[in-house]
């Protein structure tokens, strides 16, 4: 059951329907309120690796693909917890979604960690490899 915002009192009762949404009045301090919809919430997991992966130089459309949530939510996380990314133009980041075995298989090979960051990140049973590399000149 709901409690009064004004005086958070659990003494309430229901005091009709507005635009289909439930009101409610408070017995201890006659205050009407409705409760707030909580609508579609995403997991804050899918937040925080979004931000992530946006803070590594990936493309709001990249992101989209890679965690499937709208191009436009993670626009707006961005807004929402001002991010900003470094602008860095020597290097690109590229990117790989790959199982235990083939992230061994990666880190074997010298060559693939010369002239080049490296990050490793969790994405659900797999990992993404992102790779910065000089551009070449």
């Amino acid at each position: 059951m709901e409690s009064c915002p004004q005086c958070q009192s659990s003494r309430i009762i229901k005091s009709g329907v507005i635009k289909d949404r439930q009101r409610y009045k408070c017995k201890k301090c006659n205050y009407n309120f409705t409760v707030n919809k909580l609508g579609k919430q995403i997991d804050q997991y899918y937040v925080t690796k979004a931000l992530q992966l946006y803070l590594e130089g990936l493309s709001y459309r990249e992101i989209e693909r890679i965690l499937g949530v709208s191009h436009v939510t993670i626009m707006k996380w961005v807004r929402k917890y001002q991010i900003k990314q470094a602008f860095q133009n020597e290097y690109h980041p590229t990117y790989k979604i790959c199982n235990n075995e083939e992230l061994v298989k990666f880190f074997k090979d010298r060559e693939n960690l010369e002239g080049a960051g490296v990050i490793v990140t969790e994405l659900g049973n797999k990992f993404m490899l992102i790779k910065w590399e000089r551009f070449k000149e």
